[in-house]
């Protein structure tokens, strides 16, 4: 099935999280090569929106202001302002006359976008390999051969079951110079000299993903064993409310490490992963960032399941993880996480040295 011919608006559907939309940029990056001149948008919610600015893929993003609405809608004082929102972003997304919608979510919110878009041409995922019904809303049906591959990967089994594949399968995350200077006024006026390969720590995950974390000993101690063995320096990146988790990491350390400033926007987050010559953190928004910079990951992966949620394929990885009867696992209510404390720092560690020196950096 090939649709090559008279696309000349795309719709491209990927709302949230952070980490699942950087994992739809490569797909969109193939998309654009097959398709340079046309005008390609993307529907997202607020928080994703950092992340596709800049991006010349991208010719538009469209916000899905699911938060926003929700609260607006539950109040009385604000109900009627907020429906007039959502009939302005109904009317105007059905307006732009689109030729194809690209539904990567699979969840009801983004099929009904693709619907109520009025594309010609509505692709999503079928029936097993989408959630709440989202297949129902479409006309072109996509069924990859498995349901565990990676994201990376099934984002252009979208692609290529309808023969709108063939095109780079790389991405530059682009940076504004404004986010630059951030990160270089950091790194030459407020980071002490530093010695060695700078590595990335990011010990954070979502509120929501809490049993995706590595204990704060293990992060301790495997810090100041890469700074006494390895000779490397430490900076430990965060965002919102995880700053706590770093300050207790570095108390319990006896080296000096670094904590990189308050960033932003996650542009400027790449840009400091940009810098590093190895990022190592649980399975994230950040560490797909990292990856898709092309920055070494080691990825600490305890419910994680590895094969869905790899790193990009194109930047050196090594995923540390232990083979229990209950992993991988999406049990956010998990009290035990005896995957995550089954790694050890020096699991984590052997990892660390391996990548750095396959890139023939200096250590020890």
């Amino acid at each position: 099935m090939s649709m090559n011919k008279g696309i000349d608006r795309i719709l491209i559907i990927r709302l949230s999280a952070i980490g699942d939309v950087v994992r739809a940029l490569p797909a969109v990056n193939a998309l654009r090569d097959r398709f340079p001149t046309a005008h390609i948008a993307w529907v997202s919610e607020e928080k994703a929106r950092d992340v596709l600015t800049y991006q010349p893929e991208i010719d538009e993003t469209i916000v899905f202001q699911r938060n926003r609405w929700k609260k607006g809608i539950l109040n009385p004082l604000t109900f009627l302002r907020t429906i007039g929102e959502v009939y302005r972003f109904v009317k105007e997304l059905r307006s732009k006359n689109w030729d194809i919608a690209l539904d990567f979510h699979g969840i009801f919110k983004s099929g009904l976008i693709s619907y109520i878009s009025g594309a010609k041409e509505r692709v999503g995922f079928g029936r097993g390999y989408c959630r709440e019904w989202n297949h129902l809303f479409h006309n072109r049906k996509v069924r990859p051969k498995s349901n565990r591959i990676s994201r990376f990967e099934r984002n252009f089994v979208l692609l290529s079951s309808l023969g709108l594949d063939g095109g780079r399968r790389d991405v530059d995350l682009q940076v504004s110079q404004e986010d630059v200077d951030y990160v270089n006024h950091f790194f030459q006026n407020q980071c002490p000299v530093m010695s060695g390969p700078l590595i990335a720590i990011h010990p954070g995950t979502s509120s929501k993903t809490s049993y995706k974390r590595w204990a704060p000993t293990n992060y301790s101690e495997l810090a100041d064993r890469l700074m006494d063995e390895l000779k490397t320096s430490v900076l430990f990146t965060w965002g919102p409310g995880e700053k706590p988790m770093v300050d207790e990491i570095r108390t319990r350390m006896r080296g000096d490490s670094m904590v990189a400033p308050k960033t932003h926007s996650l542009k400027q987050l790449a840009e400091i992963f940009r810098r590093c010559s190895l990022y190592i953190g649980s399975d994230t928004g950040p560490m797909h960032i990292a990856s898709l910079v092309r920055t070494p990951v080691v990825g600490i992966y305890g419910p994680t399941d590895p094969i869905v949620n790899a790193p990009y394929e194109g930047t050196p990885h090594i995923i540390i993880r232990k083979d229990l009867p209950c992993s991988p696992c999406r049990n956010k209510g998990c009290k035990n996480v005896e995957c995550m404390k089954a790694i050890s720092s020096q699991d984590v560690f052997d990892a660390a040295k391996t990548l750095l020196e396959m890139k023939g950096t200096p250590v020890g």
